[in-house]
């Protein structure tokens, strides 16, 4: 028998601790939740898989026991092992700045910034909630230098590695839906952009506003803050190349074909003459593959039949171990892209099929389960029996039919 996981013998250890019962403990869950919950059986099995080692909890759970205990999510979930290579690398990179004598120093400054670059390559790999521990670290590690002596280019350098961890940061709230601490994030991602001037932080930041608009709803909104990111950012950097994207993407849930399609154009135009970057899987660096995904959303949002084959041929892209290797986060993501488009074409049973094979990967995030809702009520609209077993899955893995039912966002 392998070896219970160290974060299950915690949630066992943290319950049996305050003497609740596993059912005591799903009460605790769904007050914590502060919304519609499941039923008190279903989240009594939730409970007992992730005590067991079974199941590691998703992102919203991970959420709710950290409330309902009052740890960290990394304190609580996060690998001993992982916490230790984190820690050696932050004494290691101190060790080298102390063996300069100097406050902060170029060798410093340089592993700070090789490892932003490794924790945004590593974000479309891992779990929001277990990268966003790591990124606090050295939020806090930079915070530090900053109160140390510098010079004026040592000083603006930290500057610009505090703007774009809190970017990343704010990244992971989105993915969480925790807004508020997503706000706080973006905003000071952004003043540390203007006091170190630097145009593509600040573009990155309105990008990243008109996303978190975009999951919600919020589609007008979205476009006018993609057009307001495209305004600040350098003219064919990664953060214009991704705001027109998201501009595109808004004017397809507006349903807006024209100016959908210009927005795609211009997209080609700009990602045509652009080489596989070293690191495609680097969230804050523009690739081929990302602009074919992005394409495929915006057409499938547009109900475009053409998003068929498009979708598949993406998916079978990331799933390769071409152009960087495979990427299951983006590649779920394609499949509810694939799953809408099949529903545009009349294949429900394929697009429910699909849609499944997404959810039960657990690579989505809180900020995508809007869309597999979406393809799950327009399967139900098909009136086929595999939109009950959709359904209930849903149900086990995200929350209540109701709630499924609930936030579905406007336009759909």
């Amino acid at each position: 028998m392998s070896e219970v996981p160290a974060w299950s013998r915690r949630l066992r250890a943290e319950r049996t601790r305050r003497g609740w019962s596993q059912r005591d403990l799903a009460v605790q869950l769904a007050t914590a939740a502060n919304r519609p919950f499941p039923e008190p059986e279903s989240v009594v099995r939730r409970i007992r898989d992730h005590e067991s080692g079974k199941h590691r909890p998703d992102d919203e759970y991970a959420e709710l026991y950290c409330r309902v205990y009052g740890l960290s999510e990394h304190a609580f979930f996060g690998d001993p092992a992982d916490d230790a290579d984190l820690g050696d690398e932050i004494d290691a990179i101190e060790l080298a700045r102390r063996a300069a004598a100097s406050d902060v120093g170029r060798e410093t400054l340089e592993r700070l910034e090789l490892a932003v670059d490794d924790l945004a390559s590593a974000y479309p790999r891992t779990p929001p909630a277990q990268l966003l521990g790591r990124v606090r670290r050295h939020l806090e590690y930079v915070g530090r230098l900053l109160d140390g002596k510098k010079t004026l280019t040592e000083h603006r350098r930290l500057l610009v590695t505090g703007g774009w961890l809190s970017l990343l940061g704010a990244t992971c709230h989105i993915d969480l839906r925790q807004y508020p601490a997503a706000a706080a994030r973006l905003r000071t991602a952004a003043q540390l952009a203007c006091h170190a001037e630097h145009q593509e932080i600040r573009a990155w930041c309105l990008e990243t506003e008109a996303w978190q608009a975009l999951t919600e709803g919020e589609y007008h909104h979205a476009m006018v803050l993609s057009r307001g990111a495209q305004d600040v950012a350098p003219r064919s950097s990664s953060a214009y190349i991704q705001a027109t994207g998201q501009e595109g993407r808004a004017w397809a849930r507006m349903g807006k074909g024209p100016e959908t399609r210009d927005a795609l154009t211009r997209i080609q135009q700009l990602v045509s003459p652009m080489p596989m970057p070293d690191r495609p899987e680097h969230h804050f660096r523009y690739d081929p593959v990302k602009s074919e995904a992005y394409t495929v959303t915006t057409l499938s949002w547009l109900r475009d039949p053409a998003a068929v084959q498009y979708a598949r041929q993406v998916l079978y892209r990331l799933e390769s171990r071409e152009d960087g290797g495979p990427r299951p986060r983006r590649a779920a993501s394609a499949r509810l892209d694939l799953a809408l488009a099949l529903l545009a074409t009349d294949e429900p049973g394929e697009a429910g099929h699909v849609a499944l094979q997404a959810m039960t990967t657990r690579l989505l995030v809180p900020s995508n389960y809007w869309r597999a809702k979406e393809v799950i009520v327009g399967v139900e609209q098909h009136g086929i029996p595999e939109a009950d077993e959709l359904r209930e899955v849903y149900h086990e893995l995200y929350g209540t039919p109701a709630e499924a039912q609930r936030q579905i966002g406007p336009g759909f």
